[in-house]
């Protein structure tokens, strides 16, 4: 039974500075299972660097973070990924000379007995992650330059959930791809909600986010402005949220809230 009252994440009051500048400053947010929650802001806004300090690729300065309700300690991309954390950026990290299931095992290879690659059972256990994800999928002895972005977002995520990824962050998922590519990564991020997987999808695309999430946090100069539940709040309060720090009346402010624009 999937358990959706306790938070996937929590990341209460993180800070963080660089030589003097405070780039995250008291940022809070969660995530629950089966949950799409979209960030948005400006570039600059702290987004991305508050997701990597969950990714590991940043140590927090302050603030905690709990997963599944623990406190842990995340200092790194391998701490991160034993606790189910797995990110996918805009560049995606696919390898273009190799096919689907050689980018699925990279740098985690099933051998045989006698060490050699067991292409075999790599193959069939991509074509059974690759089936629930993306059933259409059929492009298996291709390298995965020949495909498509969409289906190079299928490979990129596909990889993450291999390894028992219970919390993706997706970084301008569908920032490249075009309307019908785009459609396919909607119906990917789907299916990954159906399994109980909890996302963060940082976005510049506003129409993207309203299509995807569930809720919606802005940040700006490092601060949350607030959240909203997405059937809660209209694209056009978004952007006053975005732009001038302004929360409408669906939304919770945070402490980047301008006073006197709640």
């Amino acid at each position: 039974m999937l358990d959706t009252k306790t938070p996937l994440v929590e990341m209460n009051d993180i800070s963080i500075s660089f030589g003097g500048i405070r780039a995250v400053d008291r940022a809070s947010i969660d995530l629950f299972p089966g949950e799409v929650v979209g960030l948005l802001g400006h570039n600059g806004a702290g987004k991305s660097t508050l997701i990597k300090i969950l990714s590991g690729a940043y140590k927090r300065d302050a603030g905690s973070i709990r997963i599944n309700g623990e406190d842990v300690s995340i200092n790194n991309p391998r701490d991160a990924k034993a606790y189910g954390i797995e990110t996918i950026y805009q560049q995606l990290a696919v390898a273009d000379n190799v096919d689907a299931a050689a980018n699925l095992f990279l740098g985690r290879e099933i051998t045989t007995a006698i060490g050699t690659l067991d292409d075999a059972a790599m193959e069939s256990k991509a074509r059974e992650v690759m089936g629930r994800l993306n059933p259409n999928f059929r492009r298996f002895k291709e390298p995965v330059k020949a495909l498509s972005g969409g289906q190079r977002q299928s490979v990129a995520i596909a990889r993450a959930i291999l390894f028992n990824a219970r919390i993706l962050i997706m970084d301008e998922p569908t920032a490249a791809l075009g309307p019908q590519e785009t459609a396919q990564v909607g119906e990917l991020i789907k299916q990954l909600k159906s399994d109980g997987i909890g996302i963060f999808l940082i976005s510049h695309d506003i129409h993207d986010v309203f299509d995807l999430a569930d809720r919606v946090v802005v940040m700006k100069n490092g601060q949350v402005v607030g959240s909203a539940r997405t059937e809660d709040v209209t694209k056009d309060e978004v952007l006053g949220m975005i732009i001038l720090g302004k929360v409408p009346p669906g939304a919770t402010p945070g402490p980047g809230a301008q006073n006197g624009l709640v």
